[in-house]
């Protein structure tokens, strides 16, 4: 008798017989795989059955709750049947998070949950032992690369655009009095090397002339480093205008300059005559594209600010302007570091493509030269969503940033919920993280200020909807005030910041803090309590702790407070109000109507005071005070004005105004459009000496030609703590690969060919088809060996996003024997909004094909039939006669 599967096997039936002779054959067909749980044949699971059965605690993936009906089945069957149905159950928790009108306590419970299942189906892949397929989260592939990359170090340095049009016309950025220094530094000391183009004399200040100037002097000076122009073509214009799209000719070409430093030589600039520099961030347009400006203040001895050659809307004593990476979504804070440079936190929704973020958003500290040029970006390396809400420099360039993160931080913990915001507070130095604290609430929370004290004390204000830690709820969202001490965690250990207390107060409504200063011995908070306008005093004990000591209520009938600070014994409050008469003394300058901007002198003790003062500023329609800073006795403020009657979508104009403190008086004030006629300033930055003449030629003040960290905690998103795990190709232990403090792209390297216990090959490869040329590192299998599979590590505590890192496996794709299939599902799948869901969604559907492919791949392959006699595709007149009795012997079988 003719054994039927031999007869299949010959033919290479790969699914039931019903496929290849019709339905009416299946049942006397031999099954050559067991009945998937997808197939039509399968009874599924209810939806509302899976979601009840995860809520309730249950596993999502469970082997032993498979049923194989074809005995002698491949255990791989029942390892993919039971990650199948973990993916429908995952799939079914996101659609009942898709639901309309879901509750937000049932939608936090289902968030939970699949977050939690989706950990459950990572660890399960890691350890499931398949024989005969290969299963990763990720995906497969034979190179990989990291997305991060560091910069290799330049030598060249290259200005924005300074000069447009004819070489043989005069440079207009070198007229009048330019004067500055080129500073040399070497092994053996320093030198400036003086730069005044007065001495042209009547030579025409043409950019190669103005060059050959600045040359002979650095040779003369026996410095190897010279200053060349650099030309940047002109490129047509695509602009739209309604439905269609117009396409203007390019303009003249543009000319910058090129520093061409030498080896051993670090190059810096320094100005002789200086002015104040005042940076205003703004968010511009109809898309709020983030924008750095900076202005020259009138007095001091520097040149007039001239026009830049990319600056439309340029305004008098703008001395440049510069556009901040893509990505960046808001922009609340600023601050002056100790050289100059300035500071900036932004909440970016995709990281730069080198330098990618982990979750959907995270918190960047961008610092900016004198020249506008970024220096460094430092992301916080939050798993999920962060913001950050404001930054303190202090004097030893330590820099503290707070805000809200929900999900995952330090250390990879989610909170009480994993869809509720915390408060958070980091310090940096050097862009290095010296400690976070998280302090949350049972409820959602946010840090809104920050500030540095003496000896290490750091103070957070916020607002809070539920009781902070130790204290009790009012009502509404409450106002607190933490202090953390800085000190070292053991006696040999890292500084962290301990909180040594926390304050809560307000009223039974709604409360904020929306300004904060430390000085002396006294801390300072306003901030609008149940509609009205209130500054409470805080004394600070021995150990820094403070105590509520003084409260003043200003009234307020709607409107923000924009900052606090102290000046001369005096408590200064600048905000936006539309009381005409807010109960602090006789107004110097009065309420103009609509929604004005506000300055309040008040004294230290807050007590009434024949001193009080208050001016009001704006027109005739809604102005807002953005941001505040004080110095000399002058208040800085930016903001927005609108005309009387203007709608929220109507033109807005930005201005830039400095009020003389004791009289009010306006002693500066310059408005600007900004593209689309939209323009939103939101934070103030006063440099001392900030601005001079180096602004018109694009070079900074100080030192260029820095290069990056190769620290991984400061150029990548990454944690100290981060992991990621290596699994052998074959199945077995994973071994996990967690960063240091000290690692750079090379250890990193050396970890990995470890931890793979050598089968992978990874390396520092230099990719030169991006300009400048970066660094990568490369993981491919080793020499003659099959690879391995590489997972993400934790959620929160996942380096591989951070690196740029797919999770998969990394080896011989074409191996024949074992084929692998990626499921490409992200550890940061979550149900945290609509955009989370519909991605969930589609992720866990693209998962199960790749699950039925490897069932599929299972079962018996086609193939052709080989002469083994000749060895190719044809077969002997003998084989062929078989072959023809063999299928008339089946369908005699299947008849």
């Amino acid at each position: 008798m003719i054994n039927n599967s031999y007869l299949l096997g010959l033919y290479g039936v790969t699914t039931d017989t019903s496929s290849l002779f019709g339905a009416t054959t299946s049942a006397k067909a031999r099954k050559t795989q067991p009945t998937a749980p997808w197939a039509s044949t399968a009874t599924p699971p209810k939806a509302s059955d899976m979601v009840r059965a995860a809520l309730g605690g249950r596993r999502l993936i469970n082997e032993s709750a498979v049923d194989l009906d074809l005995a002698g089945a491949s255990a791989d069957y029942r390892k993919l049947f039971a990650l199948y149905q973990g993916l429908n159950t995952l799939s079914a928790l996101a659609d009942r998070a898709n639901t309309k009108g879901l509750s937000s306590a049932e939608a936090a419970q289902v968030g939970k949950r699949f977050e939690a299942g989706l950990a459950e189906m990572s660890d399960y892949l890691k350890s499931a032992g398949f024989e005969d397929v290969r299963m990763v989260q990720g995906v497969s592939q034979s190179t990989v690369k990291t997305g991060y990359a560091l910069e290799k170090a330049q030598s060249t340095f290259v200005t924005a655009p300074i000069h447009d049009g004819a070489l043989s016309a005069p440079v207009k950025a070198f007229e009048g009095d330019v004067k500055f220094a080129v500073t040399i530094k070497t092994a053996g000391g320093s030198q400036a090397v003086d730069v005044d183009l007065s001495e042209m004399g009547a030579t025409p200040r043409t950019m190669d002339n103005v060059l050959a100037h600045i040359n002979g002097k650095l040779e003369t000076a026996g410095v190897a480093t010279r200053i060349e122009r650099e030309m940047i073509a002109a490129q047509p214009k695509v602009v739209k205008s309604g439905s269609k799209t117009i396409t203007l000719p390019a303009g003249p070409d543009q000319w910058a300059l090129k520093v061409r430093g030498a080896v051993g030589e670090t190059v810096g600039f320094q100005a002789v005559d200086t002015s104040d520099a005042v940076y205003v961030t703004q968010g511009g347009g109809t898309t709020g594209a983030a924008q750095l400006l900076k202005f020259q203040a009138d007095g001091g001895a520097a040149p007039a600010a001239q026009q830049g050659v990319n600056d439309p809307f340029w305004v008098e004593g703008r001395a440049g302007q510069t556009n901040l990476p893509a990505g960046v979504a808001a922009v609340r804070s600023s601050a002056v570091a100790p050289d100059g440079s300035i500071w900036v936190v932004a909440d970016l929704t995709e990281g730069d493509p080198n330098q990618p973020i982990k979750g959907d958003r995270d918190v960047a500290l961008l610092k900016y030269d004198s020249a506008g040029n970024l220096m460094q970006t430092k992301l916080l390396g939050a798993a999920s969503t962060a913001n950050g809400f404001s930054i303190a420099v202090d004097a030893d360039g330590r820099v503290a940033v707070a805000g809200s993160v929900t999900g995952a931080l330090e250390p990879g913990k989610s909170g009480d919920s994993a869809t509720t915001a915390d408060s958070f507070v980091t310090v940096f130095q050097d862009g290095k993280e010296l400690w976070t604290q998280r302090r949350g609430a049972k409820a959602a929370d946010e840090a809104t200020e920050v500030g540095f004290g003496a000896d290490g004390m750091v103070y957070v204000a916020g607002r809070s909807k539920s009781a902070m830690p130790g204290q009790a709820a009012l009502g509404g969202w409450d106002s607190y005030l933490q202090t953390f001490q800085e000190k070292p965690l053991t006696v040999i250990g890292p500084v962290g910041g301990v909180n040594v207390s926390t304050l809560q107060f307000g009223t039974n409504g709604d409360d904020s803090v929306q300004a904060m200063t430390v000085s002396g011995s006294d801390i300072y908070t306003a901030g609008v309590e149940n509609g009205r306008a209130v500054v409470r005093r805080f004394t600070l004990d021995s150990a820094g702790v403070p105590t509520l000591s003084a409260t003043r209520d200003l009234g307020l009938a709607s409107g923000a407070i924009a900052g606090i600070s102290v000046e001369n014994g005096k408590v200064v409050l600048t905000g936006q109000t539309d009381n005409p008469a807010l109960d602090i003394g006789t107004a110097t300058n009065a309420h103009a109507g609509g929604t004005d901007v506000f300055v309040a002198t008040m004294s230290a003790d807050l007590q009434p005071a024949a001193g009080d003062r208050l001016t009001y500023f704006g027109g005739a329609g809604n102005d807002t005070a953005a941001d505040v800073q004080i110095k000399d006795g002058k208040v800085w403020i930016t903001g927005t004005n609108r005309d009387a009657g203007a709608a929220k979508t109507d033109p807005t104009r930005a201005y830039l105004a400095r009020l003389n403190l004791d009289t009010g008086a306006v002693e500066y004030n310059q408005t600007w459009r900004g593209d689309g006629d939209q323009v939103t300033p939101t934070s103030l930055s006063v440099v001392s000496g900030g601005a001079s003449v180096l602004d018109r030629l694009g070079l900074p003040q100080g030192e260029i030609l820095q290069t990056d960290s190769k620290l991984l905690t400061i150029g990548t998103s990454a944690r100290v703590g981060d992991q990621f795990t290596i699994s052998p190709a074959n199945g077995g232990r994973a071994v996990a690969v967690t960063i240091d403090a000290k690692d750079t792209l090379d250890t990193l390297a050396k970890k990995i060919m470890t931890a793979s216990n050598r089968q992978l090959k990874a390396t520092v490869i230099t990719d030169s088809k991006v300009v400048p040329p970066v660094q990568r590192l490369q993981i491919v299998a080793a020499d003659n060996k099959e690879g391995a599979v590489i997972s993400a590590g934790a959620v929160g505590k996942d380096a591989l996003a951070a690196l740029g890192l797919s999770p998969g496996f990394v080896g011989k794709t074409s191996d024949k024997t074992v084929k692998t299939y990626g499921l490409n599902l992200p550890n940061t799948l979550n149900l945290s909004d609509a955009a989370g869901i519909k991605s969930a969604i589609e992720s866990l559907a693209q998962a199960m094909t790749a699950v039925r492919s490897a069932y599929r791949s299972l079962g018996p392959q086609s193939a052709t039939t080989t002469n083994t006699q000749t060895g190719n595709g044809s077969s002997t007149g003998y084989q062929q006669t078989q072959l023809a009795n063999y299928q008339a012997a089946l369908n005699r079988l299947l008849a």
